[in-house]
């Protein structure tokens, strides 16, 4: 039984995607980053403020309106 020609490069493709898929899960299952569990988490009281300068961003709603 011979796959017809036109279906030969979806499944060359489906197969190469297989294979870097799993290629990729391997390599990201063996190595974890080192400040992956480490990082403290960030709260927005904690930052400094910053100071806007220039007149605020208003969408423009109204094309014409210039």
């Amino acid at each position: 039984m011979r796959m017809p020609r036109e279906n030969r490069n979806l499944v060359v493709l489906a197969m190469a995607m297989l294979g870097s898929a799993i290629i990729a899960a391997c390599i990201g299952w063996m190595e974890r980053p080192a400040g992956f569990i480490e990082k403290k988490p960030v709260y927005l009281a904690d930052q400094t403020p910053v100071r806007l300068v220039g007149a605020p961003f208003v969408p423009n709603t109204n094309p014409r309106e210039r």
